[in-house]
């Protein structure tokens, strides 16, 4: 198989933005020093999410959900296929990943929506409860997330946290995007800024 790519650019920067934003406003939960940071941190989550579910859509090939999000079974195939390694080759997301993704794409996002309903002191304690409770389930989903990678790694024998640097995973040739999309970053930027931005009002 050749190596080919499969991440453009907006996939693998959001990715890694919003894995940074994410650890940036987990460690300043909890302080009110950092509350601006921690508001921050949080608009960017939701900019980078936004960005993302409308990427998931007009993005390319396998940035767009209809690519890797799949059914219950598809997702039981992939798993009895990993126990009883018998993967085939996939260039984008296993429908597993599929789901994690969209699982944590809503976490951010409602995690997102209710940190900014407490900063504008709205919903009093019951949904400073819920948004820890979005955010708790959220980590517990990115360490379900980082497992699941290692695991496909070691069982596709490619290292998958590479290919969201690189954007480059095995394949056929004619599996490959046609291009990285590199002029839309200024839009993923931007969308992140803004909500950064507006949330901290």
């Amino acid at each position: 198989m050749n190596r080919i790519l499969v991440w453009d650019w907006p996939v693998r920067i959001g990715h890694w933005l919003l894995a940074g934003a994410f650890v940036l406003a987990w460690l300043t939960g909890d302080s009110e020093t950092w509350r601006l940071v921690h508001v921050w941190a949080g608009g960017a989550v939701v900019g980078v999410v936004l960005f993302r579910l409308l990427w998931g859509l007009v993005g390319t090939r396998y940035a767009r959900f209809a690519s890797f999000v799949r059914g219950p079974g598809a997702v039981k195939a992939y798993f009895l296929g990993l126990f009883r390694h018998t993967l085939a080759e996939q260039p984008g997301h296993n429908p597993a990943g599929g789901w994690a993704i969209v699982a944590l794409l809503s976490l951010g996002l409602l995690s997102g929506a209710s940190g900014w309903l407490i900063y504008q002191d709205i919903g009093g304690e019951w949904l400073e409860e819920l948004h820890e409770t979005l955010a708790s389930t959220m980590l517990a989903m990115v360490i379900v997330h980082v497992i699941g990678v290692l695991t496909g790694s070691l069982a596709h024998g490619e290292n998958l946290v590479r290919a969201m640097f690189t954007g480059m995973k095995r394949g056929d040739a004619d599996a490959a995007i046609a291009g990285a999309r590199p002029l839309a970053v200024p839009l993923l930027l931007t969308c992140a800024a803004t909500c950064a931005w507006w949330l901290a009002r």
